[in-house]
């Protein structure tokens, strides 16, 4: 259970307040999350870190001399958006690049990837790089799609060392990519963890069994085994991963034994006292191992055992000193701190120019700010529901993340039309500030939708039925691009092509919205090939797919919404 809150959709807010407040010798915020205290050195790689809170210490309380230039913060469980990326990359940069690095989650993927593109086109070298440890998520032969979990550390604390130690942007990617290839991790689950205000946690565990390959967002395990004493845990874990040394590795490994949030520092000692003497049995040297909480997952209960084989340019980097709010090695030597100003960001409602707007466009923009207004009536009506449907495959925040993308959405949109945006500007506005305030797959990808039907809807006149199926094929492949999902997946897509295919043959909203509803229905009999519920396929059969009851729950509303103001402007 989560206990200590004052509004849960303000968790992640206020949690930075504090942490910023406690570490301000380290630490200053910036808009997206945080950065060191001291700017980045001149001709220094920035590395910068990333992922949705609920992981601490990971992300933003390694920030700091000898590790992450910048931890770009999202909500809990949830990728930060592009902006957010984008901003904490600007502020952490030191003119030589930044690399960016999270784990392997579509959501972090795609604003990451966007992120990359923003900064290239600006002027600012970077890259990303997702890591990949979790052997329990995807068979070798699938090792791309292999999630990131508590190897995470060791791929972030080996790429910041090598930035420290001088490396250009070329080396600092090469160090990353050599720890993720060497690092494996297994982990198991004893019970699920608690979202702020949730009533239940996201997953439980049947009494007396434990889950195996657990994910790190509340994502149960991908089997379940009876429950085993500490040195038949260690047993389990230590051969599960040795079987996965990769080609070619040594004898010399970094070892973490990670706990997520529940399992405290004594129960994993006693595990360790059991892993490490068969670490050593099985012919290896274990350096400086780390036994403790350092990717945790809310309050998650279950451990999991991270190796990185060493070759003499990892271990160096692994034994480097450092100096964070939440993790320190060695002595770090530096030059005193000189505090940089708080870079945090203006909002940018408002910046949008304004085309030639004409009264239609005008009016028909004072109709969509209404139609999103319901959507997220819709959405805080759904949230609960739209939560337990995600957590049967996935992380369970996906009713929070709608709630917090048409909240934001619905604002901007008022803001736009109060600057006589047309149809076109509220759309884009509003796409623009739903990705940017829910984050996460869901938020990316809506907003590139929103933004999509913006573009070709334009702000002159009224649309017609044609206009808006041009529009909804113009967002339909821009998820499939931008998502790299097809039909079938069990996404959204599911969802949104029936009802377009139904609009261009000329059918009825209504129809449509029925049409998108069955689809949505329908994907209970799908298996998931994308995004966070693929290594839990088996598991969502049965269920639908969130996103896709998301979307047919919005256009559902939408049409309703828009039939009711084209029958009351009918009245007057």
């Amino acid at each position: 259970m989560t206990w200590l809150y004052n509004d849960p959709a303000a968790f992640t807010e206020d949690m930075l307040d504090g942490f910023l407040d406690a570490n301000a010798g380290y630490v200053t915020g910036v808009a997206g999350g945080v950065v060191r205290a001291a700017p980045t050195r001149p001709g220094k790689v920035a590395v910068v870190v990333g992922g949705g809170s609920g992981h601490y210490p990971a992300f933003c309380g390694v920030v700091g001399p000898g590790f992450a230039d910048g931890a770009v913060v999202g909500n809990i469980f949830t990728s930060p958006s592009a902006a957010a990326a984008v901003s904490v990359a600007r502020a952490a940069s030191g003119g030589a690049g930044v690399l960016l690095t999270t784990g392997n989650y579509a959501g972090d993927v795609m604003n990451f990837g966007l992120a990359i593109e923003q900064l290239n086109a600006d002027g600012i070298r970077a890259r990303y790089f997702a890591v990949t440890d979790d052997i329990a998520s995807a068979p070798t032969e699938d090792i791309g799609k292999r999630r990131g979990i508590a190897g995470d550390f060791t791929v972030f604390k080996c790429a910041s060392a090598a930035a420290e130690a001088g490396y250009d942007l070329d080396g600092v990617e090469r160090i990353a990519a050599l720890a993720n290839d060497n690092t494996r991790t297994l982990g198991v689950a004893f019970d699920g963890c608690t979202l702020p205000g949730a009533a239940a946690p996201l997953f439980t565990v049947e009494r007396g069994t434990m889950g195996l390959g657990l994910g790190i967002h509340g994502e149960p395990g991908v089997a379940s085994h009876d429950m085993p004493t500490a040195a038949e845990l260690a047993e389990l874990l230590v051969s599960g991963v040795l079987k996965e040394k990769p080609a070619g590795a040594g004898a010399r490994i970094a070892v973490i034994l990670n706990g997520l949030g529940r399992t405290k520092y004594e129960e994993l000692f006693v595990v360790w006292a059991t892993a490490a003497p068969l670490l050593r049995a099985a012919g290896y040297t274990v350096v400086q191992p780390e036994v403790g909480e350092l990717v945790t997952s809310l309050d998650m209960a279950g451990c999991s055992l991270t190796v990185m084989w060493l070759d003499d340019e990892l271990e160096r980097f692994w034994t480097a000193p450092a100096d964070t709010p939440a993790y320190r090695r060695g002595s770090y030597a530096q030059a005193p701190r000189q505090r940089r100003r708080s870079t945090i960001a203006a909002a940018t409602a408002g910046r949008h120019e304004m085309a030639a707007v004409d009264d239609a466009a005008r009016a028909c923009a004072g109709t969509v700010a209404h139609v999103l207004h319901a959507v997220e009536s819709k959405m805080v009506a759904a949230e609960e529901e739209l939560g337990r449907i995600d957590a049967i495959a996935g992380d369970g925040d996906h009713g929070r993340g709608m709630v917090r993308g048409t909240r934001a959405a619905s604002a901007a949109a008022d803001a736009a039309v109060a600057r006589g945006a047309g149809q076109g500007g509220v759309l884009k506005a509003a796409g623009e500030a739903w990705a940017a305030q829910a984050g996460g797959t869901s938020g990316v990808l809506w907003g590139a939708a929103l933004t999509a039907i913006g573009g070709v809807l334009g702000d002159t006149g009224r649309p017609t039925d044609t206009d808006i199926a041009v529009a909804l094929r113009a967002a339909y492949d821009a998820l499939g691009r931008l998502g790299g999902a097809q039909p079938g997946d069990k996404t959204m897509l599911d969802a949104l092509l029936p009802l377009l295919e139904a609009v261009e043959r000329g059918e009825s909203w209504h129809a449509a919205a029925v049409a998108a509803e069955s689809a949505a229905r329908a994907t209970a009999e799908l298996r998931p090939k994308v995004g966070r519920a693929r290594p839990l396929a088996e598991r969502s059969l049965g269920s639908p797919d969130a996103g896709a009851i998301s979307l047919a729950m919005c256009a559902r509303t939408a049409v309703d919404t828009f039939e009711t103001v084209a029958t009351e402007g009918a009245h007057r």
